[in-house]
């Protein structure tokens, strides 16, 4: 049964930092590109970031120099590293196994509000 659980979501002040957690089970972790989605209320889902294979990154440009997406293909887990946050953060934050040929999964989501 695949499986993708996000956690380390919760509120913020501006400025300060978070860092999301996606474990993977039930799937070739090590296979699949994973990538970070949010959604404010409102708006559509965005990519923030993803992170290949062979470890190559991208970034939105709106969070570019503040974010770091990692993977652990021991642990089958994918991070984000979020610094410098602003309220325009504030989001549900997904993440996203996908692979050419097989199926995309997608985990529950986690909040993370940036407010004073």
């Amino acid at each position: 049964q695949v499986q993708l659980v996000e956690s380390g979501g919760g509120l913020v002040e501006p400025g300060g930092s978070l860092t999301l957690s996606c474990a993977a089970s039930g799937f070739t972790f090590s296979r699949y590109l994973m990538s970070w989605y949010r959604q404010a209320p409102g708006k559509e889902r965005e990519m923030v970031a993803f992170i290949t294979t062979a470890g190559t990154t991208n970034y939105a440009d709106s969070v570019k120099g503040r974010f770091t997406i990692s993977r652990h293909n021991v642990k089958n887990t994918v991070y984000l590293q979020m610094n410098s946050l602003k309220p325009e953060d504030t989001a549900v934050y997904y993440c996203k196994a996908e692979r050419d040929y097989y199926p995309n999964y997608w985990g529950q989501g986690t909040q993370v509000t940036v407010s004073s």
